[in-house]
């Protein structure tokens, strides 16, 4: 059996497929995680209406998204989480983002402030001095 002889005159060849097969990968995992991470401020929930306050900042700081559903619910990407557990969560990310993490808390506006208490006390034994409460504006 005659062996396979090598093109004449052609150089090196490149093999694609492994590329495009890591940037189709790359591409799905930044659609999902986006798609995640909007979905943490998209339930649905009566906000509080606020008199005053202040604009989100322009530059996005790194920030833990909760929700506090009117059943009493405390929601967590997606997970109901407790306060020691939220506690937890907040250390961890905040040794991962440093002093600028913020918590922003999304809260039915029928919610009582003794379900958000809690979370606040959970935050200052975790660290994170920036707590920020979504809210729609006063109608006049």
């Amino acid at each position: 059996m005659k062996p396979p002889q090598p093109a004449r005159g052609g150089g090196l060849e490149f093999n694609m497929t492994p590329m495009i097969d890591v940037v189709f990968l790359l591409i799905i995992f930044f659609l999902v995680s986006s798609h995640l991470a909007q979905q943490e401020s998209r339930w649905e929930l009566a906000l509080p209406r606020a008199k005053t306050g202040l604009d989100a900042p322009r530059q996005p700081r790194p920030r833990v998204v909760v929700n506090v559903l009117p059943q009493g619910l405390t929601i967590v990407a997606g997970r109901n989480v407790g306060p020691d557990e939220l506690e937890r969560l907040l250390r961890h990310e905040r040794q991962r983002a440093g002093e600028e993490l913020e918590l922003l808390i999304r809260t039915d506006q029928q919610v009582p402030y003794q379900r958000v208490e809690p979370l606040l006390g959970a935050a200052a034994r975790a660290g994170v001095w920036r707590v920020a409460f979504a809210v729609y504006p006063k109608r006049d």
